[in-house]
């Protein structure tokens, strides 16, 4: 408890004013990921060598922009970092001890952008979203990547919705939000890279599906490259009853 006080209150200290809502919620994360290393090993390899492999067939490898760069354990950053000229970080909150970790890049080239990517503002007022038009004026961009985000995009949707008891939205915002950013990164100019979990299921210790969740609410991605299982939370992580499996898909977009 004394590491994840400390930890938020130096990323509030360095996060902008508009995005510190969203410190406990990354705080949270890193303190779940540290716990659960082990049962998240996999998963996070699984993430880096698919993003890796993608960036390895580049002729041209000047800019990288990750979006939903989060703790960076699910981004092989360190190769990232050695292989592009530049490599920018777009997330909500960048915690304090990441940014540390990125003053230590002896070749300077990362830079960190706090960036709300849902397009949620505009979507529940009906006009167009276009949460990724930044990266039109991002010079030289050869490779983006979405990483574990699109989900989060849409369970974000849903929390805002019930935090602010927001009644008349669109029966369709959900689905939505999720649409506009497979459209706007199918869309880009440059090699794409979705890495996301689609679902998740509560499994009982006798192994019976207790609950099953669609976390794209109805929006399919076809053709994965590749598909895997990611051990969220462990037995004894959220109960002693219960495990919690998330399943992952990644595939190219462009």
């Amino acid at each position: 408890m004394i590491l994840e006080a400390l930890q938020y209150a130096a990323t509030r200290a360095v996060t902008p004013k508009e995005f510190r809502p969203h410190v406990r919620y990354s705080v949270n994360l890193w303190a779940r990921a540290n716990r659960c290393a082990a049962a998240w090993a996999e998963h996070e390899n699984n993430s880096r060598q698919f993003v890796l492999q993608s960036a390895r067939t580049l002729k041209q490898r000047r800019t990288a922009v990750v979006l939903g760069s989060g703790l960076l354990r699910d981004v092989p950053h360190n190769a990232l970092v050695a292989m592009f000229d530049t490599v920018v970080l777009v997330d909500l909150v960048h915690l304090a001890s990441v940014q540390a970790k990125l003053r230590f890049n002896a070749k300077k080239n990362v830079r960190i952008a706090n960036r709300d990517l849902s397009g949620f503002d505009d979507l529940i007022v009906g006009r167009p979203a276009e949460p990724l038009d930044f990266l039109r004026r991002v010079p030289y961009l050869d490779l983006v990547v979405s990483a574990n985000l699109l989900s989060q995009i849409g369970t974000g949707g849903q929390h805002r919705l019930e935090r602010e008891k927001i009644a008349n939205a669109p029966d369709d915002l959900l689905p939505g939000l999720i649409r506009t950013h497979l459209d706007a990164l199918a869309g880009l100019p440059c090699k794409v890279c979705l890495v996301t979990d689609t679902a998740f299921d509560i499994i009982g210790k006798d192994g019976s599906l207790q609950q099953h969740e669609d976390l794209l609410h109805g929006v399919e991605i076809a053709s994965p490259a590749a598909a895997w299982d990611w051990p969220l939370a462990p037995f004894g992580e959220e109960s002693r009853d219960y495990r919690i499996v998330h399943r992952v898909i990644a595939r190219e977009m462009t």
